[in-house]
Parts: C-alpha cells; sequence; structure tokens
C-alpha cells in the first residue's frame, strides 16, 4: 500500500512516466495522510454502495422471482384445480356417456322387440283380414244363393199358378216378390234379369184388362137375377085396326075353339124355367172359361147368354135391359191374350248355371302353368 500510495503521488505531481522518484536528491512531496484515507474511504464507500446496489438488485430480483414464483404457483394451482376440474367433468360426462349409449342401446332392443312384435301382429292382422274376407265372401256368396233361390222359387210358382189357374193377379204378386228378392243380390251380373221380370210382369198387367173378381161376382148376380127376370108374354096384341074380313073370320074362331097343352104343367111355367136353365148354364160356363182365362170361349158365353135372355125374356122391362147391359159391359172388358211365361226363369238358371262353372275354370287354368 505504501508503495502503491508513492506512485499515484508521483504520478499526480505531474513526473513523467518511467520516471523514478529520486528520493535523495529531491525532497519527497508526500501526501497528507488525511487526503489517502478519505480516498479510500471513498473508494470502499463506493465498493460497499456498489456491492449493496448488487445485492439490493439480486434481492429484488430474487424477492420478483419468489413473487413470479409464488403468481405462477397459484395460477397453476388455479390451472391444476381447473384441469381437476375438467376431467371430473370429462369423466362424468365420459359415465353420462356411457349410461346414454346403455340406454341407447337398451332402447334399441327395446325398439327391435317391439318392431318385431309390429311385424307379429301385422301379420297377424292381415292373416285375420284374409280369414274375414274369405268369411265375407262365404256369407256373401250363402247369402246371394239363398235369394237366388228365392227368386227362382217365386218365378217357378208365378209360371206355374198362371198355367194352371191363369190367375194373372197371383203372378204378377209373385214377380212382384222375386224382383225384390233379385234387388238384394250383391252380384251385378244378376241385375240385368231384373229387366226381363219387368217385361213379363207388364204383359201380365196388359193381359188382365178385367178384374177377376169383379167379373165373377157379376155373373154370380146375373145367374141369380134370372129367377125374378119376366118372360116375354105367350100371346102378342095386334097392332092396328082390323079392317079385312079374314081378321074377323079369325076372332071368330078364337071365340068358339080354344087350344090348351095337356102335359100336366101350364105353358108359361115350362118355358120359364126351361129359358132360366139354359141362361144360368150359359153363364156359368162363362165363369168358368173366365177362370180358365179362355177368352173365345167366354165371349161366345155371354153372347149365348144375350141372345137367350133376348129371346126368351121381356126385352121392354127395365130388369132385362139391365141385365142385357151388364152383359155387354162383360163382354166390352174380355180377358186379354194369353201370355207365355218363364224367359226370366230360364235366364236365371243359365245364370246361376255360368257362376256355378266360374270357379272350375278359374281353377282350371291356374294349374295349367
Amino acid at each position: 500500500m505504501s508503495r502503491m500510495s508513492q506512485d499515484d503521488s508521483f504520478l499526480d505531481s505531474g513526473a513523467p512516466a518511467g520516471a523514478r522518484p529520486e528520493t535523495s536528491a529531491r525532497a519527497p512531496r508526500s501526501t497528507p495522510p488525511a487526503r489517502r484515507g478519505s480516498g479510500t474511504l471513498g473508494v470502499a464507500l463506493l465498493l460497499s454502495l456498489v456491492a449493496i446496489g448488487g445485492a439490493g438488485y439480486v434481492g429484488w430480483q430474487q424477492w420478483q422471482q419468489e413473487q413470479g414464483n409464488a403468481a405462477g404457483s397459484a395460477a397453476l394451482n388455479t390451472l391444476q384445480q381447473r384441469v381437476d376440474t375438467l376431467e371430473s367433468g370429462i369423466r362424468a360426462s365420459d359415465s353420462e356417456r356411457n349410461l346414454l349409449r346403455q340406454r341407447l342401446g337398451d332402447a334399441d332392443q327395446v325398439n327391435r322387440s317391439l318392431r318385431e312384435e309390429v311385424l307379429s301382429q301385422a301379420e297377424r292382422t292381415r292373416n285375420l283380414e284374409d280369414a274375414v274376407a274369405k268369411l265375407s265372401e262365404k256369407t256373401l256368396s250363402g247369402h246371394d244363393a239363398m235369394l237366388l233361390d228365392e227368386t227362382e222359387s217365386l218365378l217357378r210358382m208365378a209360371k206355374e199358378r198362371y198355367d194352371l189357374f191363369h190367375d194373372a193377379q197371383g203372378a204378377m204378386a209373385a214377380y212382384g216378390l222375386a224382383d225384390q228378392a233379385l234387388a238384394a243380390v250383391n252380384d251385378g251380373a244378376f241385375s240385368g234379369l231384373r229387366q226381363s221380370i219387368g217385361a213379363e210382369r207388364e204383359a201380365l198387367g196388359k193381359s188382365q184388362t178385367v178384374n177377376l173378381d169383379t167379373s165373377l161376382t157379376t155373373l154370380s148376380n146375373l145367374r141369380a137375377s134370372m129367377m125374378e127376370l119376366p118372360l116375354k108374354p105367350l100371346d102378342s096384341a095386334t097392332t092396328g085396326a082390323v079392317s079385312s074380313g079374314w081378321s074377323r073370320i079369325t076372332s071368330a074362331l078364337n071365340d068358339v075353339v080354344k087350344v090348351q097343352r095337356t102335359n100336366g104343367a101350364p105353358l108359361s111355367v115350362a118355358d120359364a124355367r126351361f129359358a132360366r136353365e139354359l141362361a144360368s148354364i150359359d153363364l156359368a160356363q162363362a165363369q168358368a172359361a173366365l177362370l180358365a182365362s179362355d177368352r173365345d170361349a167366354y165371349i161366345a158365353a155371354l153372347k149365348r147368354a144375350d141372345a137367350g135372355v133376348a129371346a126368351q125374356f121381356d126385352t121392354n122391362a127395365a130388369p132385362v135391359q139391365q141385365v142385357r147391359a151388364q152383359l155387354a159391359t162383360l163382354m166390352t172388358h174380355s180377358p186379354g191374350e194369353a201370355v207365355q211365361l218363364g224367359a226370366a226363369l230360364s235366364e236365371l238358371r243359365n245364370l246361376r248355371a255360368v257362376h256355378a262353372l266360374k270357379p272350375a275354370s278359374a281353377s282350371t287354368a291356374g294349374a295349367k302353368p
């Protein structure tokens, strides 16, 4: 230190560099001790301040680093907590997802089982519909067969009644019932048959121009009234004045000679009974012809009855005129021509035969391929 202080003082004095101090020739210029101590103190203070500053800086840096570490640790802890929360949330989501996946699997199984049940129910429903359709078809076919049997029976009854008894009114009633039964048939192939039934029914209506009951009642009343009709007088009075000789002679002979029957009955009584019986027989024949729908025989019997009444009974009497008027009315309203029935019945039988052959032809057509 002493050497260094000397060197420093030498430099401060302005000596050239490299020159050594002359200790012997010149008197040494020594620095006061106080100045030398202050410089050293200053340097020491400076160094101390620098050390203190460095230590403070280092301490401050360490404190900052510690603060940063503490903040980082807090942030890290926060992040760790968040990560833990997220992990727990993810684990919960995974468990929920697994639960949902399980539920979806269960729901899928349930839906599959439900779908199988629905398909089985649909198949059962289809089979049930087929069975019901077959049953309804059988029912409809049986219903139609029953109605067709009824229609055929009514048509046959109408034909036989008209052929045997000439009962046009009864035949028309049977045709009406047959048309009603045929209208209830569901098969449209038999709809055209109703036109044939209507045509035959209309022909029966046109042929029945007279009411059978009324005509029979009228004929019965006429037969009963024959017993009360007055006969023609046996001796008709001469008209005109008697002016010739022959008339005088005839009148004279009538006063002398009288002629009368000797058969045990008066002439008026025998003739009246015979005339009334003949008229009644003619009217009875008219009734029989009317029941038999024999138009020619009916008119002929009425004409014979009218001729007998005109020949045997008094035409000037009001009862006789009334009887003849009734006979004329009966001849005017005579039965019509006979109707040929059976076309509708034959058509019905043909249609039923064709329909009976349809299933067989369909089965043979299906067996050919």
